[in-house]
């Protein structure tokens, strides 16, 4: 079984999430704590890039001069559902001299009150069909880009099996929050707040706002920006995601203000 490689829109392969709860907790156990991605190499209808190229022209963050037709993947990274039933992943992908973030979120049916942050769906070979969602406007994705940011966590490792054996998926993009571990999580995390139904959602051309509980978690989706708003942020001392990727570092991917959530 092969590495997942880069691609343009009209491929059919891709990666999913298997929500196996018990083998997911005691690979964790394993390996000392580290939480990983158990993945299934699957048919995806229409692939992932097909289903992004088709919702990314009606967002106010897609630039004028691009041609969906050209998307191509760059790099992604996950983080793993505690739950085990939601897939946590973002992609980047170029669209001409543009790199764009997009986060999303796979379900195994509809999410309630975010009908307005539906990708679309696609069927896969093994999971039937999965509901994919705007990340920002899911509380699974959410809570662990806040927490990853809050306590200087790490994108997780990626494995799918062979002949019962695990294999590490090498990833192509890395990321660390700029919090440390012994920080205070955010009340919506702690449990101490409860966050709310749904997120509530802002996009302009260059990032999406989630309002979210007591926090302000802003993505960044034109990540050509992302100096600037590493400025800004340092300054107001907001915890952040930061990421690498193909010669790129020290990338701002989002930032996280409210709560206690401080770097």
């Amino acid at each position: 079984m092969g590495a997942v490689r880069e691609g343009r829109v009209g491929g059919s392969e891709g990666w999913e999430r298997v929500p196996r709860v018990e083998e997911r907790v005691s690979r964790v156990e394993v390996c000392q704590g580290w939480r990983m991605a158990l993945l299934h190499h699957a048919q995806l209808t229409p692939s992932k890039l097909d289903l992004v190229a088709a919702w990314l022209p009606s967002q106010p963050f897609w630039p004028a001069d691009a041609d969906a037709s050209g998307l191509t993947r760059i790099a992604s990274f996950r983080f793993d559902d505690p739950a085990g039933e939601v897939g946590v992943e973002t992609l980047l992908v170029g669209a001409g001299d543009h790199v764009l973030q997009v986060p999303l979120t796979y379900r195994n049916g509809p999410l309630e009150g975010a009908e307005n942050s539906l990708v679309g769906t696609m069927e896969h070979s093994v999971l039937g069909t999965r509901w994919v969602y705007d990340g920002p406007a899911d509380p699974v994705y959410l809570s662990e880009v806040v927490r990853a940011a809050a306590t200087g966590g790490t994108e997780v490792e990626q494995h799918y099996e062979e002949d019962g054996v695990p294999v590490t998926k090498p990833g192509d993009a890395h990321v660390h929050g700029s919090g440390h571990p012994a920080a205070v999580l955010p009340a919506v995390l702690s449990g101490a707040q409860e966050p709310g139904a749904d997120a509530r959602l802002a996009s302009d051309a260059t990032a999406t706002v989630s309002r979210w509980g007591d926090l302000e978690v802003t993505v960044l989706r034109r990540l050509e920006t992302s100096n600037a708003v590493d400025a800004a942020g340092a300054a107001r001392g907001h915890a952040s995601l930061i990421g690498e990727w193909n010669g790129v570092s020290d990338a701002v991917l989002l930032t996280v203000a409210g709560g206690s959530a401080h770097s």
